[in-house]
């Protein structure tokens, strides 16, 4: 028996947004649990469709049309998703109404993981197709492809305008320092790998910014259906899609050897790409950490943890 509490407050805001879009009542509708951890996610039932619901609060609404766009962008390169139906916000809950898709989350299927992994790096690839400008998590202009950073303290929310402020960081009395993710080496060291990032000339591209498991769904015939865009950015390329692969295997949620080998093979770039990400790994995991000290200090003790561990991997 479900949680009826819980089915008033969240299931049944999905069965109205599914009803008034598709002209018919709900007929069943439930919460998909355990598979995300910023949306609401539910399935609703009609005579005739059956759709999938995912719900935030509403200053979600402006993800969700960088999701639409994205969503879009992928189908045309070739990569598979769900159908979105429509955004809005019901209230005060911004939602995203998509197509149901027939399958097995990739975190339960029993497919081959390494063939999972291979046609993920192949749509890795396909996505360095899709037309995009600028640097960023945000959609400034779907027509464009435009994205940006927002501007902070120290950087401009350009690229190199975020590297420049990891450099500049990097002090005698750093706060890294401090919380032992770095020794003074370890931060000189680090201090001229950034150097060397900021003088390469990258090409930029779209990154999913999540790849995993969780994000697929398998379906019988074995053809991986890609979710979730909500961590898409312009970034550099083909560097960015690694360095989040990478950050996933470090927490333990990634692949394993053998599947990152497979990922690699799909994307069709040579195991040295790899090498080449460290740095960027190691940037990225300094600029989480220096965000999290800034603007959420109860996540610094967990996004410290994980700079150490980059630390190791990179430096060690």
């Amino acid at each position: 028996m479900r949680d009826e509490p819980l089915k008033t407050d969240i299931v049944r805001l999905a069965e109205r947004i599914a009803a008034d879009y598709l002209g018919e009542p709900a007929m069943s509708a439930y919460q998909i649990l355990g598979k995300g951890f910023v949306n609401q996610v539910c399935v609703v039932e009609t005579a005739r469709r059956k759709v999938v619901v995912r719900m935030n609060g509403s200053g979600a609404y402006a993800c969700y049309k960088k999701e639409r766009w994205c969503i879009e962008q992928a189908a045309a390169a070739g990569i598979p998703g769900p159908e979105v139906l429509s955004i809005g916000i019901a209230a005060d809950t911004a939602y995203m109404l998509l197509t149901f898709v027939e399958g097995c989350n990739g975190t339960d299927s029993l497919h081959p993981r390494t063939e999972i992994w291979r046609q993920l790096g192949e749509y890795a690839g396909r996505m360095q197709a899709i037309p995009t400008q600028g640097y960023g998590e945000e959609l400034a202009d779907p027509a464009l492809g435009l994205f940006r950073s927002p501007p902070h303290a120290g950087s401009d929310g350009s690229w190199l305008g975020y590297v420049q402020y990891n450099i500049r960081s990097l002090t005698d009395d750093d706060r890294l320092l401090a919380l032992g993710v770095v020794t003074r080496a370890e931060s000189q060291r680090a201090r001229r790998l950034f150097e060397q990032v900021s003088r390469t000339v990258f090409g930029f591209g779209l990154n999913h910014g999540d790849l995993s498991l969780k994000n697929t769904i398998v379906d019988h015939a074995g053809q991986v259906i890609l979710l979730d865009w909500g961590s898409a950015e312009a970034a550099v390329s083909p560097h960015g899609q690694l360095v989040q692969v990478m950050q996933s295997r470090l927490q333990g949620e990634g692949p394993n050897a053998e599947e990152f080998s497979a990922f690699l093979d799909g994307y069709g770039i040579r195991e040295g790409i790899a090498a080449e990400a460290k740095p960027l790994l190691l940037l990225r995991a300094f600029d989480k950490l220096r965000w999290a000290l800034d603007r959420s200090p109860d996540l610094a003790d967990s996004y410290a943890a994980y700079a150490r561990q980059v630390v190791a991997e990179v430096l060690g």
